[in-house]
């Protein structure tokens, strides 16, 4: 639950809402979300610059917007968003209108210690609370964890390709 502390190993770590101060960290797990594990990372400014990629962040804060943040000593360490797109400019993941698409990245050094999980599920709570009907993500196939976690929360394949597929949880 967000603000709660949830035991990470050696440290605690709290997930709080993401406020608009948390952009510049949401730039950086954005670099994080699109390219995988053992894929080469392009420079930072390629979340500016590419238009693909702009599009989860640029004006983020808007109605409909909503996102986590995990910390540690007030420290981000990752984070999780949504937002919608429209048929005209939509996201790598979009299935409709009416869904939000969701993004999210742990730094390296925190992985496999549940902050990922507790990020989904803090995001999904509050989907749920803002009544969005389901959520939806695109996810590279080389990111088995990731592929993983979505499948243990119940994210099932909707559409995408082979290499990138497209996974809806519903809500309702």
């Amino acid at each position: 639950m967000p603000g709660r502390p949830i035991p990470a190993g050696e440290s605690d770590y709290t997930v709080r809402p993401a406020t608009d101060a948390d952009q510049p960290f949401l730039r950086q797990m954005l670099l994080l979300a699109a390219f995988p594990p053992g894929t080469v990372r392009p420079p930072l400014e390629r979340v500016d610059q590419d238009e693909r990629l702009a599009r989860y962040l640029v004006g983020w804060g808007r109605v409909g917007d909503a996102g986590v943040v995990a910390e540690v000593a007030g420290r981000p360490i990752g984070a999780a968003w949504y937002r919608s797109f429209s048929l005209s400019t939509p996201g790598h993941g979009f299935v409709s209108e009416a869904v939000p698409e969701l993004s999210i990245a742990v730094t390296p050094a925190w992985r496999r210690r549940g902050v990922g999980r507790a990020l989904l599920r803090a995001l999904i709570e509050t989907a749920r609370d803002g009544a969005a009907p389901a959520l939806s993500l695109s996810v590279s196939r080389r990111n088995a964890a990731a592929m993983r976690l979505y499948g243990s929360v119940g994210f099932r394949r909707v559409g995408g390709d082979e290499e990138h597929p497209t996974m809806l949880l519903e809500l309702s």
